[in-house]
C-alpha cells in the first residue's frame, strides 16, 4: 500500500499527479484553512503532510499525531513548526530554501522602488480623479541611485538584493548574525558589515530579511524608528512580527520616516488596520515569492522532500531536523 499524505493547502494539479504515483493524496483543493483540531482529523492515519506558514506543528499538535512522519513546509521559513518538538516525536521537518531566492530579491526591489517613489500613493491618486496639473512638488521621492541601502539578514536572499543594488550605484551596510567572508562581501556590491545602530542611523533605505526567531522578533520597534532617518524608507521581506507594526504605524503617522513597503504583518492574513488609512506604506499581501516558475519549484520542493522521507526512504533534501531521520 501507498503511504497516505496529506496536502493542507491548494497546490498545482500537476504536482498532486506527481504525489499520487508515490502516494495516496488526501488534497485541499478548495483551500479550507483548517483548524487545529481539523488538521488532527485530517491527519490521523497519514504519514505526511504538505504544509504551509498557515499551518502551525507544536507539541501539543504533535502528540495527537502518532502515525505522522515528515512536515514538509512549501516555504523556506518555518517558523510554524516547532522543530525541536518534531524532533522529540520523530517527526521530520523540510523546507523549501534556495528556489525563491532571486524572485524574492526581484520582488524586495519592486516593493523598495514603489515605497521610495511613492507609486501605490500616487496611482490613487490618479485613479481618484485629482490629477489637474503637474506641480514641482508632486509626490517627491527618495532617490535609490547614489543612496545607501542597509541589509538587516544577509542570508541567500539579502545577498541577492545587494547585488541588485550595483545598478542603482548604491553603498551597502549590512547587519547579520555573523559576518559573511571578504569574497561574499565583495559579490554583494562591496557590502560593508556594521552594527545595528548604525545602519538604522545611517541608511537611507532599510530592508529587512532575516528569519522570524523569539530573539529577532521587533528586531524594529519604536526604539529602533527613532533611530533612522527623518527621510529613511524601511521594507519588509522576512516575516511578519519582525517589525513591531503598532510602532510603524505610529512612525509613519508622525512623519519619523518617510516610507514604509510591507509584505509581511503581525498576525496576518489579518493586519491591524490603522495600515489601510495610511498614505506613506505600501502594502502587498505576502506575495514575494509569487512567481509561476517559483511558486512551482517550492512545490515540487516540498514534494521531493515528502517521497525522499516516505518513499525512497532517504534523507530528504532539506531536512531541518537530521536527527529525526531513522
Amino acid at each position: 500500500m501507498k503511504p497516505a499524505i496529506l496536502v493542507a493547502r491548494a497546490v498545482f494539479p500537476e504536482v498532486l499527479e506527481r504525489l499520487s504515483q508515490h502516494f495516496d493524496v488526501e488534497s485541499n483543493q478548495d483551500d479550507v484553512l483548517y483548524t487545529p483540531d481539523q488538521l488532527v482529523a485530517r491527519l490521523q492515519g497519514k504519514a505526511g503532510v504538505m504544509s504551509t506558514s498557515s499551518s502551525r506543528f507544536d507539541a501539543e499538535l504533535l502528540a495527537r499525531l502518532p502515525d505522522l512522519k515528515i512536515v514538509a513546509n512549501m516555504a523556506v521559513g518555518y517558523d510554524n513548526i516547532d522543530v525541536a518538538a518534531c524532533t522529540a516525536h520523530g517527526v521530520m521537518a523540510s523546507n523549501t530554501p534556495d528556489v525563491l531566492n532571486e524572485t524574492t530579491a526581484d520582488f524586495g526591489w519592486a516593493l523598495l522602488m514603489a515605497t521610495a517613489r511613492r507609486i501605490t500613493e500616487s496611482e490613487h491618486w490618479l485613479r481618484a480623479g485629482k490629477w489637474q496639473k503637474w506641480r514641482y512638488d508632486y509626490f517627491l521621492g527618495a532617490d535609490l541611485h547614489g543612496s545607501t541601502l542597509g541589509i538587516i539578514g544577509m542570508g541567500r536572499i539579502g545577498q541577492a538584493i545587494a547585488r541588485r543594488s550595483m545598478g542603482f550605484d548604491m553603498r551597502v551596510i549590512y547587519h547579520n548574525r555573523s559576518r559573511l567572508g571578504e569574497q561574499q562581501e565583495a559579490h554583494a556590491n562591496n557590502a560593508r558589515y556594521v552594527g545595528k545602530e548604525e545602519l538604522l542611523r545611517t541608511a537611507d533605505h532599510v530592508v529587512l530579511v532575516l528569519p522570524y526567531s523569539a530573539e529577532s522578533r521587533h528586531t524594529i520597534g519604536a526604539a529602533e524608528l527613532d533611530m533612522m532617518k527623518p527621510g529613511a524608507t524601511l521594507v519588509n521581506l522576512a516575516r511578519g512580527g519582525i517589525v513591531d507594526d503598532v510602532a510603524l504605524i505610529a512612525a509613519l503617522k508622525a512623519k519619523k520616516i518617510a516610507a514604509a513597503g510591507l509584505d509581511v504583518f503581525e498576525n496576518e492574513p489579518k493586519f491591524h488596520p490603522d495600515f489601510l488609512g495610511l498614505d506613506n506604506v505600501v502594502l502587498t499581501p505576502h506575495i514575494a515569492s509569487a512567481s509561476t516558475p517559483t511558486r512551482k519549484a517550492m512545490t515540487n520542493r516540498a514534494a521531493d522532500n515528502l517521497i525522499a522521507a516516505l518513499d525512497s526512504k532517504q534523507r530528504p533534501p532539506n531536512l531541518l531536523n537530521p536527527e529525526a531521520f531513522r
